[in-house]
């Protein structure tokens, strides 16, 4: 298996599980000691991070017959960079209430966003 898929399809995995563990953790131990609003942005988080988790699977997929793409390479690295941007943000804001971390929520939007038309070049370009 190539190394690019192989270290997508890994990262990917381990942040479904993560999720898997946040999103019990928020259902379990948060709903009692957060505000409805506040749950909501770690839902938030969590819906964000599981729908990203499988993209990085879907970029090792992809990697799988593409190996030196360079735009699976970005989109994956987007895709990460946009988990810990975004949903680590929201995470912050909604446990921590970390309010400085708000204006780094758009950022990573915009990676995921990016992550995406990366994406898309590297099938397009196939």
């Amino acid at each position: 298996m190539p190394q690019t898929a192989k270290l997508f399809l890994t990262i990917g995995g381990l942040n479904a599980a993560l999720t898997v563990l946040l999103g019990a953790f928020g259902a379990h131990a948060l709903k009692a000691r957060l505000s409805t609003e506040m749950l909501a942005v770690y839902q938030t988080g969590v819906q964000y991070h599981f729908y990203h988790a499988l993209g990085l699977v879907l970029v090792g997929l992809a990697a799988m017959h593409r190996p030196a793409s360079s735009h699976l390479k970005w989109s994956g690295g987007l895709m990460l960079a946009g988990i810990v941007l975004f949903c680590g943000s929201l995470y912050g804001l909604s446990v921590g209430e970390l309010r400085w971390l708000g204006p780094v929520t758009p950022f990573g939007g915009t990676a995921f966003i990016a992550a995406w038309v990366a994406f898309v070049i590297a099938v397009l370009k196939s």
